[in-house]
């Protein structure tokens, strides 16, 4: 008598699979991790460790005190802080104001303007660098944090605009009508009753902005020229010299620039889901 066959129910792999697939996803995170952590290991093998990156021994927290102590890493730390602070907020309310008048209001241009925040984006960095530098020379603002607040907007603010104003159209529009009915002004309605339903949009954006401040490198390289104003971008390139390059430092630093991205992905990781899908449906 023939054993019985048991049936697999739809959807359920089978054994083989479910190792196949685990050993994959396995590997993947260890290719993922493997940069992250030998940076981290580089950075704690001292000055030169890195020429011998076999040998696990000598470990010790020399390139982090040396940093702290014999360079102005507090100085850029700050610096590029204050600058993507600046440029999340700024570029936010800008973004997010733009996003909901396109939403909600119609007015000459409506259409073009949102086109125009789109073609924006298509020009590189390296094609707006020269045109920036004049202007922002013209308006005295080089060499300060106001000047690149402003560049660091003019590269967030069209994405943001764009992602707000697709979630902005999922708000049903009842809401401005109960807020008008209550004598709220058009900003008030905004101010008070569409922003914090827009809070999952916000993260998004402000994490979005955030990032872009604090790891950019050509803008700062180009309008920053005093050391007392160098952000992190600028300040990391004179650990790079023509005979040799101070990997060790490098290493320990790009380490210590990881934690206030982590942080920022932290407070905004459980609205980025929600922020991404609702502006990427809607339209």
């Amino acid at each position: 008598m023939s054993g019985t066959v048991k049936s697999r129910a739809r959807g359920e792999r089978s054994r083989g699979v479910s190792v196949a697939l685990h050993a994959t996803l396995v590997v993947a995170s260890l290719i993922s991790l493997f940069p992250v952590l030998f940076i981290v290991f580089v950075s704690l093998r001292g000055r030169d460790g890195w020429q011998e990156p076999t040998r696990f021994d000598g470990f010790g927290f020399g390139n982090y005190t040396h940093i702290f102590e014999e360079t102005k890493f507090l100085t850029w730390f700050g610096n590029s802080l204050i600058i993507a602070l600046g440029a999340t907020v700024v570029g936010v309310l800008i973004a997010a104001s733009a996003g909901y008048a396109v939403s909600r209001m119609r007015f000459p241009g409506n259409r073009p303007l949102m086109w125009t925040f789109l073609v924006v984006q298509m020009f590189p960095m390296a094609v707006l660098i020269v045109p920036l530098y004049n202007i922002l020379g013209q308006m005295q603002l080089l060499d300060s944090y106001g000047g690149l607040i402003l560049t660091y907007c003019s590269i967030s603010v069209p994405f943001c605009a764009w992602m707000l104003k697709g979630y902005f159209d999922s708000i049903p529009a009842e809401i401005d009508e109960a807020g008008r009915v209550d004598g709220l002004s058009p900003f008030g309605t905004f101010w008070r009753l569409i922003l914090p339903l827009a809070r999952p949009g916000l993260a998004v954006t402000g994490f979005y902005s955030f990032i872009t401040a604090w790891g950019e490198v050509a803008f700062a390289s180009q309008f920053m020229s005093s050391e007392e104003h160098y952000t992190l971008a600028v300040g990391l390139q004179t650990f790079v010299g023509q005979q040799k390059a101070e990997w060790g430092l490098m290493t320990a630093a790009a380490v210590l620039i990881t934690v206030p991205a982590g942080l920022a992905f932290f407070v905004a990781q459980r609205h980025l889901v929600a922020g991404l899908t609702a502006g990427g449906t809607k339209g």
